[in-house]
């Protein structure tokens, strides 16, 4: 009988929280608790570029690298952690809380599997453990994400958004009004398709956490060709639900594709979907009057500051110099002021009043929420529900549907 006394079962440590102090974020030890039970650890940065070459290292599945703006000056120790971490097979999600955007691109461009905005939202870290744990889909699982029926002829409705100045939001609105109509009515919810027509900074997919392909690119190119099963092959399909062409992996010239080209796209998009919504480039092209003539609703985006109105100025007068219906147009202006607010209330009369314009929608500011939210790759209906940003866009997609079932209904 051995004199040994039984030592108790201690859980293997399957991941650990890398940080300067972790009770700095002590939402994230909560969740850790919740998630994992006692089965990870706490370590320094230092401490984590000596633990990867040890054996204890060799079981675990996950680091939750946390940071502030306060360790944007180690961002090379950060960046090291995540490389010796992905060379030993360890999955790595960032934390992160007042950290740039530059810092924040740069970290995930070295690996980082997963992003997680600090404060953590509710059950936002099991997912993302969840995440990292569910297989990649393969190449051909991921290409074969739309199924489209030759022959269909919906008359789908095309709705743009155009920026008419950079950072006004043109893109969020666009994701997140695509979305909306994707999920308005449960059992009949209407069939969507996002279009990411700025091919050089399009950021569709990174709102939405979708790869760019080379499909885009091919499709594209020779439009000629293009058919209902080559078009479906260049879509990727968000949730199940909303159908997306990405801006092409590279980044390519606005010229590369012609009038005649985004017409052809149009066509079938308009033929497979009910709404077609385009995410349009800041840069009027020679393409810009076919989508102007083709849409139904043209979103342009402002803010109330001075690039912004002498931006519109210029918009306005080079569609009305070459005769086009500026009708169409439907003037936004995001971040606008509140209610209570009323010098601001007053600027924003004088400014459509020198324009000479109709601010048709006014879009609260969302703060810091919608930044997390698209850099995290998820609509705002996921992850920021009572955003009253989000709750603006909900009620423009709900009267968008409700008048395009009107004018089915009335043919």
């Amino acid at each position: 009988m051995s004199s040994v006394m039984p030592q108790p079962q201690q859980d293997a440590i399957l991941a650990c929280t890398v940080s300067r102090d972790v009770q700095n974020f002590d939402l994230l030890i909560e969740d850790m608790e919740s998630s994992l039970g006692e089965s990870w650890g706490d370590l320094g940065f230092a401490e984590a570029l000596a633990f990867f070459n040890q054996p204890e290292a060799k079981g675990m599945e996950f680091i939750a690298l946390a940071m502030d703006e306060a360790d944007e000056d180690n961002l090379p120790m950060m960046t090291e952690i995540i490389t010796q971490a992905k060379s030993q097979g360890i999955k790595v999600i960032l934390i992160a809380e007042d950290v740039t955007p530059a810092a924040l691109h740069s970290l995930l461009r070295q690996g980082a599997d997963e992003f997680v905005p600090y404060p953590l939202p509710e059950g936002e870290l099991a997912e993302a453990i969840e995440r990292i744990r569910t297989p990649a889909p393969t190449p051909e699982a991921a290409a074969s994400t739309s199924n489209l029926r030759a022959g269909l002829e919906k008359d789908g409705a095309v709705i743009v958004v155009h920026g008419l100045a950079g950072g006004t939001g043109a893109t969020t609105m666009a994701v997140n009004l695509a979305w909306e109509l994707a999920c308005i009515n449960p059992g009949t919810t209407p069939s969507v398709c996002l279009i990411d027509l700025d091919l050089q900074y399009g950021s569709v997919s990174t709102f939405l956490d979708l790869p760019r392909r080379e499909a885009v690119y091919e499709m594209l190119s020779d439009t000629e060709a293009m058919d209902e099963e080559i078009f479906g092959q260049a879509l990727l399909t968000y949730e199940d639900k909303l159908s997306v062409l990405t801006a092409p992996t590279d980044m390519l010239p606005l010229d590369l594709i012609s009038a005649e080209d985004l017409e052809r796209v149009l066509n079938i998009a308009r033929n497979q979907f009910d709404f077609v919504i385009i995410d349009m480039p800041s840069t009027l092209v020679q393409w810009s009057e076919t989508v102007l003539t083709s849409a139904h609703i043209y979103f342009a985006m402002l803010e109330l500051d001075m690039r912004s109105a002498q931006n519109t100025l210029r918009f306005k007068r080079a569609l009305q110099s070459e005769e086009l219906p500026v009708e169409k147009l439907r003037y936004v202006l995001n971040r606008a002021p509140k209610f209570t607010d009323l010098n601001a209330k007053s600027r924003v009369k004088r400014l459509a009043e020198s324009l000479d314009i109709s601010i048709d929608l006014q879009l609260p500011d969302g703060g810091k929420p919608i930044t997390q939210a698209n850099d995290h790759g998820m609509p705002l209906a996921a992850s920021a529900p009572k955003s009253p940003l989000r709750k603006e866009i909900t009620k423009l997609a709900t009267s968008i549907h409700t008048l395009r079932d009107s004018d089915v209904e009335a043919a």
